[in-house]
């Protein structure tokens, strides 16, 4: 228990000390809980005097009374904490891990499935939420109630309270074997669970593919795997936790019923007064039931202490370090200096020694076969990782002394693959540039050959757009992708080609809308058609990570190396014809 409140106070940060006040609010409400339970005997005692003591009665009562309305003030605080505070704290908890992925390198976040993520940022902070806003507090009275109540009982009867103390140690060898059998089941169940989510998500985000290449059927196989894995983790951990629990709960109940015997025993041999021995039967029926069921609290301990380790795993990766001092560039060409670059799931850099300088306003084509290193180059331009030899600059200008959000503001990236967000037309151009106008929003519309058909639409710049941007073509939705590039108005332009897979009508409507959003850009291009880049101003061709040649298109053309080659092979492919 000690543990998992120590990380759990790691995690919540500024709201430890509120926790710390709470739990402390706790335990003085449960001492004066076992205070009022020990008061049972005095009272017994005065209830079968002849004749009553009505004055002492009295006072026993009043004392009563009088711990009854404070534990009742304190136990009100708790709730308080529990309804007003936990919703707090979860919320902040989620902004914190908000932050945190926010922070963090890129490349840290895309080795993580998008299920794992749901899982740390709904279900284990529910689960932590759990633990603050009820199982903390119960724990507490299940336990500080009868110590009290048993240290107040070597006053009326130092053989029952040395009995009552004497069960519960004989129970703990099987609780610790309890703990580590559900320890076990608990983190292969978070495990599974994760699991189980991630491949949810995957179905259903590809069903429209699936469905198109009729691999609906056998790609569900993995979900109903998932599935089987999560139900038989949760079966076998149940199983194995079903015996230790009963026996727990078996030497508890037998552990009471033995001293209530033993109680009878003393009042026969007249060394015990019935009225103490009815106290204690009053206590032990209310104790018993609560210590009988204290194992099963540790299913609870473990999957809390394993959510903790996932928030703990999160919040421990290190975020991206911004150099001192800080610096803004006031130019905005890109070079590289001799970078070396390695992901972390790999053991070969797929940047060797790169060096390259792409002048202010200048338009760049990066070429080469798929693995050679172009993507890598756009991503590291916006921080994607910090490289692990060499630097990057902007402006002449190391980019790990520039504050994140301020690169962020320096780069406008267009990619085929376009991410819409499942809200309108409005917010998803929005984005780039929170507080604009739908004026501004419209203009950029326009800008990017996209009003038109925004305009037929049923709702216009209001309609929303899906999931994903379900709702609109592949052009349509590169273009919106071009209308928030436009309305940010960057500096610094990255394209990945963003018309490779377009049909020819919707690739000329995002070419004008390019066209617009270079103006006056510096520009790189992942370039697959290198008929799209023969008035770069400068083309590099990268190969295994390393770049083999650079120049405009005619002086590659005139070297004959690898472009000349691509340059040839692209060219012929033209030349293809389906006949009869």
């Amino acid at each position: 228990m000690i543990q998992p409140y120590r990380r759990m106070l790691r995690v919540l940060g500024d709201h430890a000390p509120q926790m710390q006040r709470n739990v402390r609010i706790s335990t003085i409400a449960s001492v004066l809980e076992g205070c009022i339970y020990a008061l049972l005997f005095p009272l017994m005692l005065a209830l079968f005097e002849h004749p009553i003591n009505t004055s002492r009665l009295g006072i026993l009562l009043a004392i009563s009374g009088g711990l009854f309305a404070i534990e009742t003030v304190l136990r009100w605080q708790e709730l308080t904490f529990s309804w007003d505070a936990v919703n707090e704290i979860s919320h902040d908890t989620r902004l914190k891990l908000g932050e945190q992925l926010r922070r963090i390198p890129l490349e840290q976040l895309t080795n993580r499935r998008s299920g794992e993520l749901n899982v740390i940022l709904g279900g284990n902070v529910s689960e932590i939420v759990l633990w603050l806003g009820s199982l903390c507090l119960t724990i507490i009275q299940t336990l500080v109630v009868p110590c009290v109540t048993i240290a107040v009982m070597f006053w009326i009867d130092w053989r029952l309270a040395i009995a009552l103390t004497l069960t519960f140690p004989l129970a703990i060898p099987i609780y610790q074997q309890f703990r580590k059998i559900v320890g076990q089941g608990t983190r292969q169940t978070a495990i599974a669970d994760a699991e189980t989510a991630s491949r949810v998500i995957e179905y259903a985000q590809g069903l429209p593919v699936l469905r198109a290449t009729k691999q609906v059927g056998s790609r569900s196989q993995q979900i109903q795997k998932a599935l089987a894995n999560q139900r038989a983790t949760q079966s076998r951990t149940n199983q194995l936790v079903i015996l230790p629990s009963l026996m727990i709960a078996t030497l508890v109940e037998i552990g009471i019923l033995l001293i209530i015997a033993l109680g009878s025993v003393y009042v026969l041999q007249g060394s015990l007064s019935l009225p103490i021995l009815i106290a204690l039967l009053v206590i032990a029926v209310r104790f018993s039931e609560p210590l009988a069921v204290f194992a099963n609290y540790a299913a609870v301990f473990d999957i809390t202490e394993a959510a903790l380790e996932r928030i703990e795993a999160l919040l421990s990766i290190q975020p991206l370090v911004v150099l001192a001092p800080t610096q803004a560039p006031e130019k905005f060409d890109i070079s590289f200096e001799s970078v070396t670059f390695t992901y972390l799931d790999q053991s070969e850099p797929v940047l060797r020694n790169i060096s390259l300088h792409c002048p202010e306003r200048s338009f760049t084509a990066l070429v080469g076969s798929s693995g050679s290193g172009k993507t890598t180059i756009t991503r590291l331009i916006s921080r994607y990782a910090d490289v692990q030899q060499g630097k990057i600059c902007i402006g002449g200008i190391d980019i790990r002394h520039i504050d994140p959000t301020q690169l962020m503001r320096l780069v406008s990236v267009v990619f085929q693959d376009v991410y819409l967000f499942d809200d309108t037309i409005y917010n998803n151009i929005r984005l780039a540039k929170p507080g604009s106008t739908d004026v501004e929003v419209e203009a950029a519309a326009q800008a990017a050959n996209c009003h038109d058909f925004i305009s037929r639409l049923p709702n216009g710049y209001e309609t929303r757009v899906g999931e994903i941007g379900g709702a609109l073509s592949g052009g349509e939705r590169q273009r919106i992708s071009i209308a928030r590039a436009i309305l940010k108005d960057a500096p610094i332009v990255l394209l990945d080609e963003p018309t490779s897979a377009l049909d020819t009508e919707s690739e000329v409507a995002v070419q004008r809308a390019i066209d617009r959003l270079v103006e006056n850009k510096t520009v790189i291009v992942i370039a697959h058609r290198l008929s799209t880049v023969v008035g770069a101003d400068q083309i590099l061709v990268l190969e295994s990570g390393q770049m083999i040649e650079q120049g405009t298109h005619s002086q590659l053309l005139e070297l004959q190396g690898r472009y000349a080659s691509l340059w040839k092979i692209q060219q012929n492919a033209y030349c293809w014809r389906i006949v009869a």
